[in-house]
């Protein structure tokens, strides 16, 4: 079964706020997200790991396309 976690929960799970969240939702989401009915937006777990696999740098200089 897929866990969904809501925006505040995701948030903790990656160390941001909340609204970092919800700017990235409004600027074309680079973190997948489900909409459940018209208003709940939930995560998966599944994708908050794969996001946080895909921005592992190992310079400050390293750019995404390294």
């Amino acid at each position: 079964m897929t866990t969904l976690l809501t925006t505040k929960q995701a948030a903790d799970h990656l160390n941001v706020s909340a609204a970092f969240l919800e700017r990235d939702r409004w600027a074309g989401a680079q973190i997948p997200f489900v909409k459940v009915g018209s208003r709940a937006v939930r995560y998966r777990q599944a994708d908050l790991e794969q996001y946080i696999e895909q921005n592992v740098r190992h310079s400050t200089s390293q750019n995404e396309e390294e």
